[in-house]
């Protein structure tokens, strides 16, 4: 492990003096942002899921933009547009997925059509318009955030959508103790600007150390051995995609990393499977209507897959 393991940490600290408590959506936060992919912020309204993206947007440098999703709102809203001359020039103007690091806030207020203006940018890191391909900034991460699931005046995320993101994160009700120092100090954190912590090279090499934290072929047969439990189980309609797989690979590495390891632990991959997978799964209709949930899937998929014991996990 190198000092680059030390920016994670001020991150952290960074984040402390913006948005009390939270703890495991900033750390969720960081390992989407070490192993590559998007996170999906989900919660309440007044729950703080704007303010710890934004605050985390900004401590990862680079260039910032946000996208206020609306109803109305068109694909070009968000990819960019050709802007055309009477003299029948014409120049390309850039959307606000043109950035290191993009807050789509609210995505699930917006259509299933302008939604998925986002796919090819989280998937590929570029853009095509009127058959023209744009390559984004490298590092690019976008951060969603949404209203609970079928909440009045959204759109649900379609699978396909739902799918680019690596993780899923809730952003609930703060305690007592946290709502106090919340009013306590709010101009305090109201006026409080986090300064950036990293820039896009910084990341990039953090990305490469991620990728150099062994799995070994027991960890990797463990996730796969998820995989067969959840697709199998009565309740689920869809079977999830292989990229629930890569995920937890990625994100498993990424985990290791933030605990200073160089290889990774079944406890890795148990602890991150439901950020992983809860948000691609589509349950049948009758199985909601006997009152069975995500939640209910996921713990039922950890408590049958065998976890591997007393092996040897460093490369």
């Amino acid at each position: 492990m190198s000092e680059l393991l030390d920016l994670p940490r001020r991150i952290l600290e960074d984040l402390d003096g913006a948005v009390v408590g939270k703890r495991e959506l900033k750390r969720l936060l960081l390992i989407g942002m070490l192993a590559g992919g998007h996170v999906l912020i989900e919660g309440p309204p007044g729950t703080g899921k704007t303010t710890t993206a934004r605050a985390f947007c900004q401590a990862l440098g680079g260039v910032f933009k946000r996208i206020q999703f609306t109803p109305d709102m068109l694909p070009s809203d968000v990819t960019g547009f050709y802007l055309y001359r009477t003299d029948g020039d014409s120049r390309f103007i850039e959307g606000p997925v043109f950035a290191n690091v993009v807050l789509a806030d609210e995505l699930n207020r917006t259509t299933p059509r302008t939604q998925a203006a986002l796919l090819e940018s989280m998937a590929e890191g570029q853009v095509t318009i009127e058959g023209v391909t744009h390559t984004l900034p490298r590092p690019m991460m976008v951060i969603g955030s949404q209203m609970p699931y079928g909440g009045p005046g959204t759109y649900p995320l379609t699978t396909v959508q739902a799918d680019r993101f690596l993780l899923h994160g809730w952003s609930g009700m703060p305690s007592v103790e946290e709502e106090r120092e919340i009013v306590g100090a709010i101009d305090r954190i109201e006026r409080n600007i986090v300064n950036p912590v990293v820039g896009p090279q910084a990341i990039l090499d953090l990305r490469r150390e991620v990728a150099m934290v062994h799995v070994s072929p027991l960890i990797v047969q463990y996730i796969l051995s998820l995989l067969e439990v959840i697709r199998a189980h009565d309740a689920v309609a869809e079977p999830v995609s292989p990229r629930v797989g890569i995920a937890l690979f990625k994100a498993s590495r990424a985990a290791a990393y933030l605990d200073g390891r160089d290889f990774v632990l079944p406890d890795d991959v148990k602890a991150l499977f439901t950020s992983v997978v809860y948000h691609r799964l589509v349950l049948k209709p009758e199985s909601e209507a006997d009152g069975r949930t995500r939640e209910d899937v996921v713990r039922a998929t950890l408590e049958a897959a065998v976890v591997p014991r007393g092996q040897e996990f460093e490369g």
